[in-house]
């Protein structure tokens, strides 16, 4: 038997679908939860670095998250912006699934970007 991974469980994996988002809460931290163009899962901030949106609602194209306000793209990899007017990155968080179950652990941040302060 396999060991249940780090993190909180915040959805079946199935409840994302490709070139989707969907918005979870990870110890009261916002996480958009993404499947990209290839069907793979990644987590990131789910709040824009260039004002206060959520990125769950924005078009998912390859591996990149639009944000609906301003047009920023974010590369889900990375979390770099991609275009302007937005020029921080968001966090990128550890993902992982298990039994079917995604797993998103917002203390294991894989691109530099500071830890949310979790409750």
């Amino acid at each position: 038997m396999s060991a249940i991974p780090q993190g909180r469980p915040v959805c079946a994996a199935e409840d994302v679908k490709v070139k989707q988002a969907l918005r979870v809460l990870v110890d009261d931290y916002p996480v958009a939860v993404v499947r990209d163009s290839d069907g793979e899962l990644h987590a990131i901030g789910d709040t824009c670095s260039h004002e206060d949106y959520s990125l769950a609602e924005g078009d998912v194209e390859d591996c990149s998250i639009e944000c609906w306000g301003h047009g920023s793209q974010f590369d889900l990899r990375t979390g770099q912006p991609q275009s302007l007017p937005a020029f921080e990155p968001v966090p990128v968080f550890a993902l992982a699934v298990h039994d079917g179950n995604v797993y998103v652990d917002v203390t294991t941040v894989l691109n530099g970007v500071p830890a949310p302060t979790t409750n």
